[in-house]
């Protein structure tokens, strides 16, 4: 039963990796608008902004670079 709900949490296709690469990446843009409203006005605000995306740019770099090597699967 543990092994067919771990199952769920498995990316298994480049689909699966895409949808969960999206859902970083709209929740990465959303916390970098609250660092800009936090700290309106400033450059520190913008570079966290920028920064946010970039994480989600290696972790999807990552994910997808992990799918392609497991598809003889």
């Amino acid at each position: 039963m543990l092994h067919k709900i771990s199952r769920l949490f498995v990316i298994k296709n480049k689909f699966e990796a895409f949808m969960v690469i999206y859902g970083l990446g709209l929740g990465s843009v959303e916390r970098g608008v609250h660092y800009v409203e936090q700290y309106h006005g400033s450059v520190g605000g913008w570079m966290l902004f920028a920064v946010c995306p970039v994480a989600v740019f290696m972790a999807g770099a990552r994910i997808l670079d992990s799918v392609e090597r497991n598809d003889w699967r």
